[in-house]
């Protein structure tokens, strides 16, 4: 039961109002290239974020607008700005910290929003029965190589929207010597 793995650069997830105040009103983003799963992609945009300790340039911006705003980021990086980032699930932002994202037109401080991804595995429904796991399941992802690991606690997020790859922060990923596309073993627990 193999699927890949790529590792998930730092990056930032726009409200539409943000985009208009960082970048000029009426702006949108535009597409550099398209990610893995279906609709969404890197923008050309970037940002620069301060924290309290420190900062971080020219993170990527993925589109599209989503609901609100949203900066994913490692360990590594949580310590480098000086707050502290949980670990958590896409979307799951209540009772995080805040930071300032400044972009060409215009700075935002936002309240809440920043987070350690937890690792997890995007999967269609086809592929879900295929392994024979469900939306929110947690598994063990076992990593062959020089550096090999066992994963565990990796989340399932099952959609007929999604394809299949796990997702890893580049933390995790240099951890294990990952490389993109990677082929790894899904342990049911």
């Amino acid at each position: 039961m193999n699927l890949p793995i790529a590792m998930s650069n730092r990056h930032i997830h726009l409200t539409v109002e943000h985009i208009h105040t960082l970048f000029g009103a009426g702006s949108d983003l535009t597409k550099s290239k398209d990610l893995s799963q279906p609709g969404q992609y890197a923008a050309n945009e970037k940002v620069d974020i301060y924290g309290p300790k420190g900062a971080l340039k020219g993170v990527r911006v993925l589109g599209p607008a989503r609901q609100a705003t949203q900066i994913e980021i490692s360990l590594t990086d949580s310590f480098s700005l000086g707050v502290k980032a949980p670990v958590r699930d896409s979307g799951d932002i209540a009772n995080t910290p805040g930071v300032k994202i400044v972009g060409p037109n215009g700075e935002v401080e936002i309240t809440e929003g920043v987070i350690v991804a937890a690792r997890h595995i995007h999967m269609h429904t086809t592929d879900a029965e295929q392994f024979g796991v469900q939306d929110k399941d947690h598994v063990m992802i076992k990593v062959e190589g020089e550096r090999g690991i066992v994963f565990d606690n990796v989340l399932i997020r099952v959609s007929p929207k999604y394809a299949l790859e796990m997702h890893v922060d580049t933390d995790e990923g240099n951890a294990a010597a990952v490389k993109n596309g990677q082929l790894v073993e899904l342990i049911k627990k």
